[in-house]
C-alpha cells in the first residue's frame, strides 16, 4: 500500500474522528483525529500565506508539547517537510544545521529564544522565526488565513529532514518520505500487535527519531494513541502509567536505570494494563533488563533503531521464550547482513563485521550530501549502518560497538560495551561508559567514565580490583574518572568521542 501520512489521517477521520491520538499530562488536554486534521489544514494555508511551497522546509526548535506534535504531524501532511532541531547542540552545530536545512519558517518557544538567537545570528540568510506557546490550545486563526485546500502530495515526496547528532562529524540530514515513515510505523505496529485500544507513554523528545517514529508516528499509523509528557520524571512516571491508561511504555536503558535506582522497597509495582515496554536507542545491559522485569513486572522488548532507518532496525519478538538479553533481536522490517570491513563481502554466522541493511523504511538520502549519500548506500539499496556486529545462528544480531568508538589497544579490538556492562555489575554504578585514550605502549588503552548511584561511595582503585576480577588484565581500564553524569544525545545514548574530549 503506497500512502502518505495524509491519506492515513483521512481514513481515521472517517472511522474515529473523536478518538484521543494525543493526551498532554501537564494540561490534561488532547488532541482528537478530527482536530490533527482541522488544525492541519489551517497550519498549510498560513505555510502557504507566508510564502512556503510544497516540500519547502519548516523548522521546529522546541520542547515537548501539544504544539510541538500539532506541528510536528501538521506540517509532514500539509505537504511540507518538518526539520527538528536539536534542543541539546551547541550554537554552532545548531547553526551548521540551520544554515544546511534551508527552513523558510522556523518555530519556537519564548524559553528558547535566545538560545535560538545565538545561532540566527551566525548565518547569512534570514529565517522567519514564529514564537509560539507549545501548550496552547490552537495555533492560528481561521478567520485571519486564506482560503484553500492541501497542496497535492505523494509516497515519494520527502516529509522528514533529520539530522544525525553529530557525534563522529558534522551533522548529516537523513531525508525520510511518507513512504518511509508509514512502513516504519506499520513495522513496529505489526511487530507488537499493537491496535487503536493501545496506548504508549513516552517522554522522549520529538526532536529525536525515537520520540518521532516509534512514539508519534508508530500510535499515529495504528490508529492508537499517545501520552506525551513534556520531559521524563521518575516522580510521575508510574502515576502516569496508571491515570492515564498506558498499555505499553517507550524506555531508553537512561530512563530504566532511573526508575530502578527510585524504585520503593517497599511497593509492590504491578501495572496489569501494561502490556510490554520497548527499550532502544542505546544498548540494554542484560542485568539492567533483567532487574527491571522483576522489578516492575513488565517485559521489555529489547530493539535498535537509527535515524537513517526511520529509527526501525532489528525487535526482539513478543514471546518471552524467544527474548535473548543483550541482542537487540531480529529484522523488523528490513532485510540485514554483516560485511566485510575491507572486502565488503557477506560474512558468515557469528562473525563479526559491519551491519548493513534495506527495506522500505531506509532513508532516500542525506540532504544536499551526495558524497555522504554514496558512501552510506551502495547501488543496491543497502545501507552502511557503521555499527558492528554479528548475526548468531538462530538469526538474532548482537552489536559490539561503532566503528569510530572501536577501542584498539596493541592491535586488539575491543568493544566499549562489553567493559560497560562490566561496570554496571558494580552495585555502586549507576552509569558507565568506557572510551579510548592514547597510550605510548599500545596505541590505545582504556578509560572508563563512571555515575555512582545517589549516596554510593567507590574509588578507583576498587573499580580497578573488580574490573580485573570480571575483564582480566588486558580489557580493565586504566584509569577511572567519577561524573555527575555522562554527555548523551536526545535519545539517551552516550556520546562517546564528546566523553573523550571532556576528559582530556
Amino acid at each position: 500500500m503506497s500512502d502518505t501520512l495524509r491519506d492515513v489521517l483521512a481514513r481515521h477521520v472517517a472511522r474515529q474522528p473523536d478518538r484521543v491520538l494525543l493526551l498532554a499530562p501537564e494540561t490534561g488536554r488532547t488532541l482528537t483525529y478530527r482536530e490533527l486534521d482541522r488544525q492541519a489544514r489551517l497550519l498549510a494555508r498560513w505555510l502557504r500565506a507566508a510564502g512556503l511551497e510544497r516540500g519547502d522546509k519548516v523548522g521546529l526548535y522546541l520542547a515537548n508539547g501539544y504544539q510541538t506534535a500539532l506541528l510536528f504531524l501538521g506540517a509532514m501532511i500539509g505537504g511540507y517537510v518538518i526539520a527538528p532541531l536539536n534542543l541539546l547542540a551547541q550554537r554552532s552545530q545548531l547553526a551548521y544545521v540551520l544554515g544546511h536545512c534551508d527552513c523558510k519558517v522556523l518555530f519556537t518557544s519564548r524559553e528558547h529564544e535566545a538560545q535560538l538567537a545565538g545561532a540566527l545570528a551566525l548565518l547569512e540568510r534570514p529565517i522567519e522565526v514564529i514564537v509560539i506557546d507549545p501548550d496552547a490550545p490552537a495555533l492560528f486563526l481561521e478567520d485571519r488565513l486564506p482560503r484553500g485546500g492541501f497542496a497535492p502530495v505523494a509516497a515519494e515526496d520527502p516529509a522528514l529532514l533529520m539530522y544525525t547528532s553529530g557525534t563522529t562529524g558534522v551533522p548529516k540530514g537523513a531525508v525520510l518520505t511518507h513512504r518511509n515513515l508509514i512502513a516504519a510505523g506499520r513495522a513496529v505496529a505489526a511487530w507488537h500487535r499493537l491496535t487503536p485500544a493501545d496506548r504508549c507513554l513516552s517522554s522522549l523528545p520529538l526532536y529525536h527519531i525515537n520520540g518521532q517514529v516509534i512514539a508519534t508516528v508508530t500510535p499515529f499509523v495504528s490508529g492508537g494513541s499517545l501520552i506525551a509528557p513534556h520531559r521524563f520524571s521518575v516522580t510521575h512516571w508510574w502515576d502516569h502509567v496508571e491515570r492515564y491508561g498506558a498499555t505499553w511504555i517507550n524506555l531508553v536503558p537512561t530512563i530504566i536505570a532511573y526508575l530502578l535506582n527510585a524504585a520503593d522497597a517497599k511497593r509492590r509495582y504491578r501495572f496489569p494494563r501494561v502490556r510490554f515496554g520497548r527499550s532502544a536507542s542505546a544498548p540494554l545491559p542484560p542485568e539492567q533488563h533483567r532487574a527491571f522485569e522483576m522489578r516492575f513486572g513488565i517485559r521489555v522488548i529489547e530493539a535498535m533503531g537509527m535515524t537513517e532507518s526511520a529509527s526501525v532496525v532489528f525487535a526482539n519478538p513478543q514471546a518471552a521464550a524467544r527474548r535473548k538479553y543483550g541482542s537487540p533481536g531480529i529484522p523488523c522490517g528490513v532485510e540485514a547482513k554483516v560485511v566485510d570491513l575491507e572486502t565488503g563481502g557477506e560474512l558468515p554466522v557469528n562473525a563479526s563485521g559491519e551491519i548493513c541493511l534495506r527495506g522500505p523504511n531506509v532513508m532516500s538520502a542525506y540532504y544536499r550530501s551526495p558524497e555522504q549519500t554514496a558512501k552510506a548506500l551502495d547501488a543496491k539499496g543497502w545501507l552502511r549502518t557503521g555499527d558492528l556486529g554479528y548475526r548468531d545462528a538462530d538469526g538474532y544480531y548482537f552489536i559490539t560497538g561503532r566503528l569510530k568508538e572501536l577501542i584498539i589497544k596493541g592491535g586488539e579490538n575491543i568493544a566499549p560495551r562489553e567493559i560497560d556492562e562490566a561496570l554496571l555489575r558494580h552495585p555502586a554504578v549507576l552509569e558507565a561508559a568506557a572510551v579510548g585514550i592514547p597510550d605510548a605502549a599500545y596505541g590505545q588503552d582504556i578509560l572508563a567514565c563512571i555515575v555512582l548511584k545517589p549516596g554510593a561511595r567507590a574509588s578507583g582503585t576498587e573499580m580497578r580490583e573488580f574490573c580485573l576480577k570480571e575483564l582480566g588484565r588486558y580489557k580493565s581500564p586504566r584509569e577511572f574518572r567519577f561524573l555527575a553524569e555522562l554527555p548523551k544525545g536526545p535519545s539517551g545514548k552516550v556520546q562517546r568521542l564528546k566523553l573523550a574530549e571532556l576528559t582530556q
